[in-house]
C-alpha cells in the first residue's frame, strides 16, 4: 500500500509511528517477510543443528536461549528483509543515504552475529582454529549470548531506522496523467 490511507475527513495521511508503517504494508511485502523469516530460521537452525537433521552435528548441546534469539532475529530479518520491497504502485527511487548504508551494514552484521551466536562454540572453525576446543568453551561459549544481545540490536536498529525511513520519506505514488 502507498501511503493514500484517508483520515475520517477525506484527507490523505502518512505514517507517523513504525507501527503503522508495518499496517500499511501490502500482502507481497507481508509474504516477503515470511519467506525470508521462514527461510533464514530454516538455514541457520538447520545448520547450527538448533533444528536436529542428519546432515550436521552439534557436539555441544543447544542451550535454552538459542531458541527464541533464532526465532526473534528471524522475525526481525524477515522484516528487516520485506522494507527493501518497493510497495505496490510506487514510483521514483527508494529512500537512501548515509543511514539507509549504515542499516543495511547493521542488519548484515546482526545476521551473522545471530548465526554465531546460536551456533556450537567449538563447531565454528574461526573460535576453533583460533583458541582451540578447550579455548572455544572456555572463551566463545561465555561470549554468545553477548552475541545474541548484539545480533538482535544491531538487527533491530536497521529495522527500526529502515522503518522511519518510511515515516519520513514516504515512496511516492504513480500518478495516472489522463
Amino acid at each position: 500500500m502507498v501511503w493514500s490511507a484517508s483520515s475520517r475527513s477525506g484527507v490523505s495521511v502518512r505514517p507517523t509511528t513504525t507501527a503503522q508503517v508495518l499496517r500499511g504494508w501490502d500482502a507481497r511485502r507481508w509474504a516477503v517477510a515470511a519467506a525470508v523469516a521462514v527461510g533464514y530460521g530454516a538455514v541457520v537452525g538447520l545448520a547450527t543443528v538448533i533444528i536436529p537433521n542428519p546432515v550436521f552435528a552439534r557436539d555441544v548441546p543447544v542451550v535454552a536461549w538459542n531458541y527464541p534469539v533464532l526465532v526473534l532475529t528471524a522475525l526481525v530479518v524477515g522484516l528487516l528483509a520485506a522494507s527493501y520491497v518497493r510497495p505496490l504502485g510506487s514510483a521514483g527511487p527508494a529512500p537512501g543515504g548515509a543511514a539507509a548504508r549504515r542499516a543495511s551494514r547493521a542488519g548484515t552484521a546482526g545476521g551473522v552475529l545471530a548465526w554465531f551466536a546460536v551456533g556450537c562454540p567449538v563447531c565454528n572453525k574461526i573460535a576453533l582454529l583460533a583458541l582451540g576446543y578447550s579455548g572455544a568453551l572456555t572463551w566463545f561459549a561465555p561470549v554468545q549470548p553477548l552475541l545474541a544481545v548484539l545480533a538482535l540490536a544491531l538487527t533491530g536498529w536497521a529495522l527500526v531506522v529502515r522503518l522511519r525511513g518510511e515515516i519520513a520519506c514516504p515512496v511516492p505514488a504513480v500518478v495516472a496523467r489522463g
